[in-house]
Parts: C-alpha cells; structure tokens; sequence
C-alpha cells in the first residue's frame, strides 16, 4: 500500500461507521445471514414451521368430506345418478371461472393441449358418473374400496404409454389390488350361486362392481393425461373442461334416457346442493393438502376414506361389511399404500441425486 495521504484515506475508509466493511480474521466464522429488523424469521421459515401436520390434516378433512357426500348420495331416493353428476358440475363451473378470469388462462387452452384437455374432462366426467352409478346400486364400503385400486392402475397404464418403470413390486400390487376387487365382488363361480352380505340383488352388486372398477380406469387413465399434459396447462383450466365437457354428457344421457327430473322432497334438493358443496370442498382441501405436504403420505393418509366408508356405512345405513369386505379391503389399501409409499421414496431418492 502507498504511504502519506492515500494511507490516512484508505484508513478513513476502513474506519468503523464510513461503510466500508469490517475484516474478517481468517479462520473466523462467517457472519450468519442478517434477519428482518424486530428479530423475526423469514417468511419462508414461518411457513415451514407453522404447523408441520396441516397437510396430512387437510387430506383427513378432504377424505371425511368425500365420504360424506357419497353417503348424502345414498340417501338420495328419486334422482338419477348423471343427474346428480350434472349438478356437480355445475357446482364445478361456478367455483372455477372466477378463477379463469382473474388468471386470465382464456377458457379453450393451447393449441397443442386441447386434445388432451378433452379426454382429460370426458373420461374425468365418465369416471364421476361410473362412480355415482356405483354408490347408488351397491354397498358404499365396497364402491370406495375399488376406487382406490386407481393408483395401481395408474402406474400400469404410465408403463404402457408414458413408458415409465414397471418393477416386479409394482406387479405385486397390481395383483393385491385384483384380489381385493375379486373378494369385493365374489363372482359366484368363485363363490357359489348363495352371495351373502350383498345390498340389494346380485345383478346390481355386478353392475355396481363393474361401473365402479371402469371409474377407477377412467380416473387413472385421467392422471396419466395430466402427466402428458404436466404444467403447461393451469389447474382451473384442466376443471373447466370437466365440468363443461362432463355437463353437456350429462344433460344428452338424461334426455337419451328421458330421466331428467327435478327432485320431488326438498331433502333430496338439500342432498343435491351438500353434494356439490361437500365435492368441492373436498378437493379444495386434498389440492391444498398436495400443495404444502408430500404426495407420498397424502396418497397414504387419503386411504381414511375407507374407514370414514365402513363407519358412515354401518352407523347411518344399517350396513355391516361381511369379511370378505373386510379382506378385500385390507388388500386394496395395502396395494394403494405401497404404491404411494414406492413412488415417495423413489422422489425422495431422485431429488437426493440432484442435490448431490
């Protein structure tokens, strides 16, 4: 360094309060990362720490809010499953254009997208309808435990046509998920011709099995559209075209099958509205829930829906499960949660790789 003046100016500089910074001794440590005036955390840390079980919590109050809104769709006596299914859409739309305005996503998409948005709503909507039918004709434990053999599903078709990984483990599931659906629906060349513990006749408890396992396709084969279509589309745009797609399919069935009618008793009126409420809700909580917590354990703790199933069952519908209900049951939700908890560790195993 230069001695005489530019010395005394290069000392003024470095003199506390001129707003040079201080030297740090080597081997000192680093200062820590300064912290908002008031001493409080940063924004991020906040979110983090608030509450560390609130997305499993959403996912418990998302699956108590499907459950009950499938046991109001029991009680439901004079009305048509599409129709209730046209209402629910219509609930949909309304809670969704708010939400394209303001984002301004336009209401067809992009070019290239729009194909895919249309089966994502038909077979979306189809899968809604299947699943209504099915909770109106058969046991509502049985109806929800079929559904969740869609992650099972999903993972065969993502190997067919997204050519993901399909190991021997996923084969496994798939196979438990089988057998649970088999002992679900007792075939009687299985079983025998006496099929006990069944609601109604044994033709509607086929009819019920088979709608519910083709909702369970369609809503799986609608996940894997979603993976094609990935974020390019926004998430009020993929339920638009539900809920348009799946009311213009309802309103052409219900005139096919002359069933449009409104409901008679008021209740069946109140039933309809706490339906479409009670829907949207429930997905307003599980998107929630995927937005702040894993999808792992979400997929785990969504298989509630079973036992919020079994217990609105038999406290409100007089139903109890047989054990082959019981059994099947058991074997869905260890294909389902295997599955998820495969998927999470593979994540977590991928993101790790990143880091590194």
């Amino acid at each position: 360094r230069g001695g005489g003046a530019g010395s005394g100016l290069g000392r003024l500089q470095r003199a506390p309060g001129i707003g040079a910074r201080p030297r740090r001794r080597p081997g000192a440590a680093s200062p820590l990362p300064s912290r908002p005036r008031g001493g409080s955390a940063p924004d991020w840390a906040k979110k983090k720490a608030a509450c560390p079980g609130l997305g499993l919590f959403y996912t418990i109050l998302s699956a108590f809010l499907f459950s009950v809104a499938s046991l109001f769709l029991k009680k439901i006596e004079d009305v048509h499953s599409v129709e209730v299914s046209a209402f629910r859409c219509v609930f949909q739309m309304a809670f969704v254009l708010p939400g394209l305005i303001y984002y301004k996503t336009g209401f067809l998409g992009p070019k290239g997208k729009r194909i895919f948005l249309f089966f994502r709503g038909f077979l979306g909507s189809t899968a809604m309808v299947l699943l209504y039918y099915a909770y109106q004709v058969m046991p509502l434990a049985d109806a929800t435990v079929i559904t969740f053999t869609s992650p099972v599903f999903t993972s065969l078709l993502a190997w067919i046509f997204l050519k993901e990984k399909y190991s021997l483990w996923d084969l496994l599931f798939t196979l438990f998920a089988v057998t649970g659906v088999i002992l679900i629906a007792r075939p009687p060349f299985l079983f025998g011709s006496h099929v006990t513990g069944i609601e109604g006749s044994y033709s509607d408890h086929l009819k019920g099995t088979i709608a519910a396992i083709a909702s369970t396709l369609s809503a799986a084969s609608t996940i894997v559209i979603l993976r094609k279509v990935g974020k390019s589309v926004h998430y009020f745009l993929s339920i638009w075209y539900y809920a348009v797609i799946g009311l213009i399919g309802c309103v052409v069935t219900l005139f096919v099958l002359n069933e449009w009618r409104l409901p008679h008793c008021g209740r069946d009126r109140v039933f309809l509205i706490l339906i479409g409420l009670l829907g949207l809700g429930g997905q307003i909580f599980l998107t929630k829930a995927l937005q702040i917590e894993k999808a792992g354990p979400v997929s785990i703790m969504r298989t509630m829906d079973v036992v919020f199933a079994f217990i609105l069952q038999v406290l409100f519908l007089n139903h109890i499960p047989t054990w082959w209900t019981v059994g099947g049951a058991l074997c869905v939700v260890a294909s389902s949660s295997g599955t998820a908890i495969r998927k999470w560790r593979h994540s977590v195993k991928k993101a790790k790789q990143r880091e590194i």
